[in-house]
């Protein structure tokens, strides 16, 4: 009996042994599965991660925007949008918060932003000047500007055909003659930034006799405020459909108080990847200022498209869509 006892002690034991074996190799094998599957999850963050999008309050950014994001996510890339946030002041210091990874920019408008003393006017010269005066303005976050697109939209000032006649107008030099007696109609902010009031006084000795604050960035509202003839001026982007179906007119601009805007993304070059950096690239070689004014028909005119499915479809005729 006692070598019987002896005998299933003994199995009793090998047994226990053999468990805890079994259970050290499923935790190991467990550990064994977790480790490539975490791994992989951590290549594939780091190849692609997670990117938040942001844009300004007016059609345009917001469609470039979506366009944005739906090249990153046929690319693979997980992205978000994160529309109509508000002016440059406010979506810059999304950017440098972290809110945001991304934003459609402007060039021109962007450096004097960042450098309000610039004096860069042609695009490639504006390329150069901006690393730097990001670098000096936001010391503590990485933003850099991408490959520029061959889409350009001007803030530009723009009057009816018939305030044109009426004062002989084809330039703002022209327009300064009589600058006191009209009203220009412009986004609040036009009142402070270098290319708006300020630039007019100190380029063209233009300070007109009223100024309307419309924050709808050129659109609907601007428009008939021109029309109505409430206001006589109108800062208006170049590439809004309305001046084209309404006879508007462009003023030179012999100055450059306007200078060259082409668009392209600005990011945080420590979140935004090398590979959504190249898909932002590829975006950037296709969009044309041409483009621009079909989207802007689209989602600002009669049709009133979504931003989103606007953006969808030039993706796919640009053959980024995936």
């Amino acid at each position: 009996m006692k070598n019987l006892s002896a005998q299933r002690a003994t199995r009793r034991a090998l047994i226990g042994l053999a468990g805890g074996l079994t259970a050290a190799l499923a935790l190991s094998a467990c550990g064994a599965d977790s480790d490539p599957q975490g791994a992989a999850e951590n290549t594939a963050s780091a190849a692609g991660g997670s990117v938040v999008i942001g844009s300004a309050d007016f059609p345009e950014s917001q469609v470039i925007a979506e366009i944005y994001a739906g090249a990153l996510k046929a690319a693979g890339v997980e992205a978000t949008t994160k529309p109509n946030i508000g002016s440059r002041e406010i979506y810059y210091s999304a950017l440098e918060d972290g809110s945001i990874d991304i934003l459609p920019e402007y060039g021109g408008n962007l450096l004097l932003f960042a450098d309000p003393a610039a004096t860069a006017a042609s695009a490639d010269d504006i390329l150069a000047a901006l690393p730097d005066a990001l670098a000096a303005k936001s010391p503590d976050v990485k933003l850099g500007v991408l490959e520029p697109s061959k889409a350009e939209d001007k803030d530009a000032l723009v009057v009816t055909a018939a305030t044109a006649e009426k004062y002989s107008l084809e330039s703002i030099e022209d327009l300064a003659k009589v600058c006191g007696e009209i009203t220009i109609g412009a986004p609040s902010t036009f009142q402070e930034r270098a290319y708006g009031l300020p630039g007019l006084k100190e380029k063209y000795n233009c300070e007109p006799g009223g100024f309307e604050a419309i924050n709808d960035g050129g659109g609907d509202i601007t428009l008939q405020a021109l029309l109505n003839d409430d206001v006589q001026a109108a800062d208006i982007y170049t590439t809004t459909p309305s001046i084209e179906d309404n006879d508007l007119v462009v003023l030179e601009d012999p100055k450059d108080n306007f200078i060259a805007q082409q668009v392209l993304p600005l990011v945080n070059t420590d979140t935004v990847s090398s590979q959504a950096q190249d898909v932002l690239n590829k975006v950037s070689a296709q969009l044309t200022t041409e483009d621009l004014l079909s989207l802007n028909r689209e989602v600002s005119g009669s049709e009133k498209r979504n931003p989103a499915d606007a953006a969808a479809d030039w993706l796919s005729e640009k053959g980024l869509a995936g």
